[in-house]
């Protein structure tokens, strides 16, 4: 019988081999939330470091409220994460603004909703958030000072890019040099007591880490000491790691935090933040997708499959696939197969992965990983295919949060 790799948990196997919907037949997004509920409580299993959760990896409502029962806050990056975070009950004291494309007009709207932090990363976002706050102390003389903390960008030696920047210019912050423009005394009404710096991706060193973290600590406290800020809060940002390759690497969360705790001690500040995404939920989450056509092609066997990067466009921009086995059992060896998602571009290929001699059309894949960067990071309207729908397993119950849509729900 073929045995069923790790990332993969058997027990909500039965459950969804008895899944039939006619909606779900071109694949759906499931995720364990009382799986999910344990490994969060694990990461707050610490006093070094304050977590934020990264709303981009996973917006869904249940994901949210499981996220909030565990005691994590909101990092939010829109306008539309807002809305989603805080119709969940969330306070908007515990929410993050980040993101490199803050107008006047929506830090007013954040302000006006009661969101009180902010990381700014221009000096165009530094002065209309004081603006803002000055214009409304004239109606609200109890206004609280929001928190501010500037995002950093920084260069690093050669050989040491990443997805989010290494040398190269991104939009993410200002250099240091940028930054020594300013003076925190020119800003009385903000309390500018930190700096965010965040500018690598699915880490999966440990040590890698480190260094980086280590690294940033000079360039950063004489950041603070020329601007004249008292620096409280240091925001690390995410960038910690899922193995999708299966290679064998995996962070140690025991390991970060003693690292955590030493850059701590180094940098000399109250508080350490993290805004965790893909780490905090990835694992939790499942897709589910049917098999509608088997081909070889020059020697090559290929699946196509009901949907590929219109729901799960990961693949296709980092060249990771997200790991895939066959839900029914097989005795077959395996060998690989060219996955494809149906689609009219040749983007649309979700890996070359091993899967069993037997895979037929009709059989149901599942793609691991994929509580983080899922459906809302891919691209569901073209060629007008349905949107997935999401459940979650609770109690060993499938519960649909939200049902498939047919392109006729969208289209004008």
């Amino acid at each position: 019988m073929m045995t069923k790799p790790t990332w993969f948990d058997t027990s909500i196997e039965r459950t969804l081999l008895k899944h039939e919907s006619p909606e779900d037949e071109q694949g759906y997004f499931v995720y364990q939330l009382d799986a999910l509920k344990k490994h969060l409580a694990q990461l707050q299993q610490q006093d070094v470091i304050k977590l934020w959760f990264a709303v981009k990896a996973n917006p869904l409502s249940t994901i949210i409220q499981t996220l909030d029962s565990e005691g994590f806050d909101f990092d939010v990056a829109s306008s539309g994460e807002l809305d989603q975070v805080l119709a969940q009950g969330i306070d908007p004291e515990r929410i993050l603004n980040t993101g490199p494309a803050k107008s006047k007009k929506q830090l007013e709207a954040f302000v006006k909703k009661g969101v009180r932090t902010f990381v700014v990363e221009s000096l165009n976002q530094l002065n209309w958030l004081n603006e803002v706050i000055t214009e409304r102390e004239l109606v609200d003389n109890d206004l609280q000072k929001p928190i501010v903390l500037l995002r950093v960008q920084l260069q690093w030696p050669d050989g040491e890019k990443n997805p989010l920047g290494g040398n190269s210019l991104t939009p993410f912050g200002l250099s240091v040099q940028e930054w020594k423009h300013i003076q925190v005394n020119d800003y009385p009404h903000l309390n500018i007591c930190g700096l965010h710096i965040f500018q690598w991706g699915n880490m999966l060193s440990n040590e890698k880490m480190y260094s980086l973290w280590g690294k940033m600590v000079a360039p950063l406290t004489k950041l603070a000491v020329d601007i004249g800020m008292d620096l409280k809060v240091l925001d690390l940002g995410g960038g910690l790691g899922i193995d999708y390759l299966n290679e064998g690497k995996k962070l140690s969360w025991p390991q970060i935090i003693a690292d955590l705790a030493d850059i701590k001690v180094q940098a000399g500040v109250e508080e350490l933040w993290l805004e965790l995404g893909r780490f905090a939920v990835a694992e939790c989450g499942y897709y589910v997708v049917p098999v509608v056509d088997r081909k070889m092609n020059y020697n090559q066997e290929q699946l196509v499959l009901a949907a590929g990067i219109n729901h799960i466009i990961r693949p296709a921009i980092t060249e990771q696939p997200f790991p895939v086995t066959l839900l029914r059992q097989s005795n077959e060896q395996k060998e690989n197969f060219d996955i494809h998602g149906p689609l009219c571009t040749s983007m649309d290929k979700l890996g070359c992965l091993p899967l069993p001699k037997d895979t037929k059309v009709g059989d149901e894949l599942v793609f691991g990983y994929c509580g983080a960067y899922g459906f809302t990071e891919s691209m569901p309207f073209f060629l007008c295919h349905q949107l997935a729908a999401e459940y979650v397993i609770q109690n060993k119950k499938l519960i649909e949060v939200r049902a498939a849509k047919p392109a006729s729900t969208y289209l004008a």
